[in-house]
């Protein structure tokens, strides 16, 4: 018999199925397999969950994207936006003009990605709030993965929703402030690190520093703050031998230090005459601007004698333990608080004896260590703080509201010790009653606030009984309506700050939610805040103006006001310190500028900003944001002007934020006064009021 087997006819052209049509189905009905999981969910999964997700998604477009055209940003970014689009130099270095002679006191990451938005989409308001509001978007989506591999649908879901109604976080995706993307990088670096810790492998983690490091060059220091949870976690949590879980956490710092010191390096290893200033530093290094304004001086203030004045704690309240419930930050991030603090303490119980490497406590510890690290440094922070920093510490708070709630839930329902009987109804209980101070202190600020305080009283009372009763008649429907209703009546608070947010033109630079409950508003307060607007009226050489992003300002009859704001506080924040920049004398700056590089050198970055925007030409900010930078010497200045690189230079002598007095003499004795009368035809006045001189190359001996 022959072993030898026969082999099968190959098929005839024609029969059978045809060979080359047969994977146009398979690929067809993969895709539209794809199609359905990515709007339906996967085959597991509940049928509401991902219907609910796309819900939130559009919720929270509809809240961070609401009127985009008319979102005007942070003009003190804006302005390094459009210099970034006039000139690859400004882009890369970040500088506040694009003839690079200053920085902007942050990491240029935030506004590269806006840059490229605009260099894409051509430059105005909505081109740069786009890249923030898919920002914001992507967070709520990436929050929601996270809890969900760990805890499960609904927690996640609560999760993404707690997120997208933070109020402050509403508030700040509105805006052209870096955090909205140092949130966005922060939660990818903590993605890959659970994920390092559920399966042991190394890249993750390195993923997890490079996203931090990059999370660095959007705001430096602020990025490290959720670090000592990421090394606490995986230290204690991952599946490895201790032996190798001290290794990848070698490797993954060298990663975090190549990721974070890149761009530092370089540009302080260029010389200082091929760079621009280093904006907010004392010594014109990006190091000093780590450590000191973006470091220490934030944390301790004036008084570190690093950078960040102490005094711009006003914009948050005075600094302390309690800070995050005051009448300025209470209604910006506060709401869930007490419910997330409960919830952590719970959950981790609730893990009783769990191993070593369970995931679901390394989450809660992550979350944990995120929420109490922030509240924390913020509370704490005696340097300029911002109500819209805490937005960071908003994806902790969340998290634990889904995770924990989600825990407190299953044990109140399914455990028989008394001591769950009362947790999760005293947790309702409790945050409402904070809700309704809250709501309280808003009374009579709009009918909005009003339906919120109902709606959090009746809910939380109906979700408090309903709990109670379900549990003791043991009627399981009862319990998940009640459950469903505290979280309505919870997030009511929430929701009315945020709906005022995304419906009423917000402070661009010190931008808040819901109404004025107390402090400063978009006042200034030290090295800090910016005043945000609309540009009064202008004609760029192409005949168009870099749309509204002027500071607020700007005085009545289109004149950018050197104190900034009418209602501002006059000890801080001015556009140059008494100084007036009007849209006539903008005009004859651009009519005489005579082939200079910039068109005029004022005192701060406010003022050269607002003219940058409106004119669109390159500003010299002689000092910087406080005025106190060393940016410009008189030497600097002479060869400007001997090279004919500048001609026009305005000298502010009131206020705190004036000219340097060396420089503002040499100009007054060598320089030409320019009166009010050569640019504004309304004036009779021969006075020179607005400080405006005309240097030349014959000026300099």
């Amino acid at each position: 018999m022959s072993t030898q087997t026969s082999r099968p006819a190959a098929p005839t052209q024609g029969s059978g199925p045809s060979s080359h049509r047969a994977p146009v189905p398979e690929h067809g009905g993969r895709l539209a397999a794809r199609g359905r999981r990515l709007f339906l969910g996967r085959p597991e999964d509940p049928r509401w969950a991902r219907p609910a997700l796309w819900a939130i998604l559009v919720l929270a477009t509809a809240l961070y994207a609401w009127n985009l055209s008319s979102l005007t940003g942070n003009s003190f970014y804006n302005a390094a936006v459009y210099s970034g689009t006039k000139s690859w130099k400004a882009f890369f270095f970040g500088a506040l003009d694009s003839g690079s002679f200053i920085t902007v006191d942050k990491p240029p990451g935030a506004l590269w990605v806006m840059g490229i938005s605009a260099r894409i989409f051509g430059y105005g308001d909505w081109q740069l709030a786009l890249p923030m509001v898919a920002a914001g978007v992507g967070s709520v989506a990436l929050l929601y993965r996270m809890v969900r591999k760990d805890f499960g649908h609904v927690a996640a879901t609560i999760a993404a929703l707690v997120l997208t109604l933070t109020p402050i976080t509403v508030a700040i995706t509105r805006d052209t402030n870096p955090d909205p993307v140092l949130v966005l990088l922060m939660l990818l670096g903590a993605a890959g690190l659970l994920k390092a810790v559920r399966g042991g492998r190394l890249a993750p983690l390195v993923w997890s520093a490079v996203a931090i490091g990059f999370a660095f060059n959007t705001k430096m220091m602020q990025a490290y703050v959720v670090l000592p949870a990421f090394f606490v976690v995986y230290l204690f949590a991952a599946k490895l031998s201790l032996g190798k879980r001290i290794r990848n956490l070698a490797v993954a710092t060298v990663a975090l230090v190549v990721s974070s010191a890149w761009w530092m390096v370089i540009v302080d290893l260029i010389p200082a005459s091929s760079r621009p200033y280093i904006g907010g530093s004392t010594d014109n290094t990006v190091w000093d601007l780590v450590i000191g304004y973006n470091g220490f001086g934030r944390i301790f203030g004036a008084s570190a004698g690093t950078g960040g004045a102490g005094n711009g704690a006003s914009f948050g309240g005075t600094a302390s333990i309690y800070r995050m419930f005051n009448s300025i930050m209470g209604g910006q991030i506060s709401w869930l608080i007490p419910f997330a603090a409960i919830a952590l303490v719970s959950g981790l119980l609730l893990r009783g004896r769990a191993p070593r490497t369970d995931s679901r406590r390394a989450a809660l510890l992550l979350w944990g260590g995120w929420f109490l690290l922030h509240y924390l440094t913020f509370s704490l922070a005696e340097g300029t703080f911002h109500p819209y920093y805490v937005t960071a510490m908003a994806p902790g708070i969340a998290a634990l509201v889904g995770a924990g709630g989600v825990a407190m839930y299953q044990a109140f329902r399914e455990r028989s010790a008394a001591r769950w009987g009362w947790v999760l109804p005293a947790a309702v209980a409790g945050s409402a009653v904070w809700a309704v101070v809250l709501l309280r202190r808003a009374s009579g600020s709009g009918t909005i606030y009003t339906v919120a305080e109902v709606a959090v009283v009746a809910g939380a009372a109906i979700a408090v009984i309903g709990l109670l009763v379900g549990r003791f008649t043991k009627r399981q429907r009862l319990m998940g309506v009640a459950a469903l209703t505290a979280v309505v009546a919870l997030l009511a608070g929430p929701a009315a700050y945020s709906v005022s947010a995304a419906t009423s033109q917000t402070n661009g630079t010190n931008p808040t939610a819901g109404p004025s409950t107390g402090g400063m508003g978009g006042g200034m307060g030290g090295g800090g805040a910016r005043m945000g607007g609309s540009a009064p009226t202008g004609t760029m050489p192409s005949g168009t103006k870099p749309s509204g992003t002027a500071p607020s300002g700007t005085a009545p009859g289109g004149t950018a006001s050197a104190g900034g704001s009418t209602s501002a506080p006059t000890g801080g924040g001015g556009m140059g310190g008494g100084t007036e920049v009007s849209s006539a004398m903008i005009s004859y700056l651009k009519a005489h500028q005579d082939g200079a590089t910039w068109l005029v050198a004022v005192a701060t970055d406010q003022t050269a900003s607002s003219i940058i925007l409106q004119s669109g030409e390159p500003v010299i900010s002689m000092g910087g944001w406080s005025g106190s930078d060393n940016a410009m010497t008189l030497a600097k200045l002479k060869a400007l002007v001997a090279a004919g690189k500048l001609h026009y230079i305005v000298i502010s002598t009131s206020g705190g934020q004036g000219t340097n007095s060396e420089i503002a003499a040499w100009v007054k004795a060598h320089g030409t006064a320019v009166k009010a009368s050569a640019y504004d035809s309304t004036s009779t006045s021969s006075s020179t009021s607005s400080g405006l001189y005309r240097l030349d190359a014959s000026d300099v001996s």
